[in-house]
């Protein structure tokens, strides 16, 4: 999964994202816009998981979403 083609068609991948991860906000989704850092961060923060956890969901979540 390319990250900076999903930087630059945020708009269009939030729905994946928000699905996944459906404690994030817009406003959580907004400030992630599409930096994968950012998203691991506001993962942890919403779920309250270590970092690794929510390392491993990113990678299970960008694995099912290859062909992005």
């Amino acid at each position: 999964m390319n990250w900076d083609i999903i930087e630059g068609n945020w708009k269009q991948f939030k729905g994946k994202v928000k699905g996944q991860w459906g404690k994030l906000t817009d406003d959580h989704l907004d400030e992630i816009a599409g930096k994968r850092q950012e998203l691991s961060g506001k993962i942890q923060e919403a779920y309250g998981i270590s970092k690794e956890e929510a390392e491993k969901q990113l990678k299970e979540f960008e694995d099912r979403n290859r062909d992005l």
